[in-house]
């Protein structure tokens, strides 16, 4: 059996997985924080373009052909800006909860300005974060909510953070609308209970590589009552490495290892997987 990673490799990019059966995307990473963490740019800069055709030759080497590159600080958006230059790359941009003090007026018009762009998919990620206490719980459910009229305006969907503070994400969704083009929840960390409000509710779970984790049986849980045509798989690289490779950096050539516990929790092919996820990804992302 293949253990975790030790300390001594833990800054070893994984090897790539066997490539996948069909096409699929990465609904969910971060290539400015890979780029730091690879020791490629500086800690304010943005990821050079050899870097990110790197990662998208890695990825489409194992069947992953594109992916969301998401932007969630406001020193992330020219960068996010810039990637989508590149074929395979489409883009979110927004403000995480973390982040929001000393948001104003200007950021959120530049913000509403750059969402215009044919190839930003998504306003996120938005949303709630109790864990840190880097900002009160009350700015991020100001900042959240004006992030879901944001949405409602330039008709996108909302891709969701939600760290710690489950009943408040359902509420304020339920209290201000959802965004009629959709709601994702990036990285879902919730049990079956909440998967399956969200199932009711339409809104879609993306999956990252907690779901291989041997403590996250509630996870899995949740996975499995959810239907394939709510699901999407992300890396949300560099975090969350899936097992065997967990804290080691990540990147999106490793989604077929999401995706290969998607289908053994489904009971089908890695095909359908794939298939189903990548229709999801023409519906609510339009690529």
């Amino acid at each position: 059996m293949a253990k975790s990673s030790s300390s001594a490799d833990r800054d070893l990019p994984p090897p790539l997985p066997r490539r996948l059966d069909a096409t699929v995307f990465d609904a969910h990473c971060h290539v400015d924080a890979m780029a730091h963490r690879a020791g490629v740019a500086r800690r304010d800069q943005g990821a050079p373009r050899e870097y990110l055709d790197t990662v998208l030759d890695q990825a489409g080497a194992v069947g992953v052909t594109r992916i969301v590159n998401v932007g969630c600080e406001v020193g992330e958006w020219a960068s996010t800006m810039a990637s989508l230059e590149h074929p395979d790359v489409f883009g979110a941009i927004a403000v995480h909860p973390t982040e929001v003090a000393g948001l104003t007026d200007a950021h959120y018009a530049e913000l509403e300005e750059l969402l215009q762009h044919p190839k930003i998919v998504a306003v996120g990620e938005t949303g709630l974060d109790y864990y840190w206490d880097r900002t009160s719980p009350q700015d991020q459910q100001l900042h959240f909510r004006k992030h879901l009229e944001l949405a409602k305006r330039v008709g996108k969907p909302v891709m969701i953070h939600d760290r710690d503070a489950h009943d408040d994400v359902l509420r304020i969704l339920d209290e201000e609308g959802p965004p009629p083009a959709g709601v994702v929840f990036h990285a879902f960390s919730g049990d079956a209970a909440m998967a399956r409000h969200c199932v009711a509710a339409g809104y879609v779970l993306s999956f990252p590589g907690v779901l291989t984790f041997g403590n996250a049986p509630g996870l899995r849980e949740a996975a499995a009552l959810t239907p394939l045509e709510q699901m999407l798989v992300e890396t949300d690289a560099p975090f969350l490495t899936p097992h065997p490779y967990r804290g080691r950096p990540n990147a999106p050539y490793l989604i077929p290892h999401v995706i290969r516990q998607v289908a053994e929790l489904k009971e089908v092919s890695e095909s359908v997987v794939c298939a189903t996820i990548s229709g999801t990804g023409a519906r609510i992302f339009g690529i």
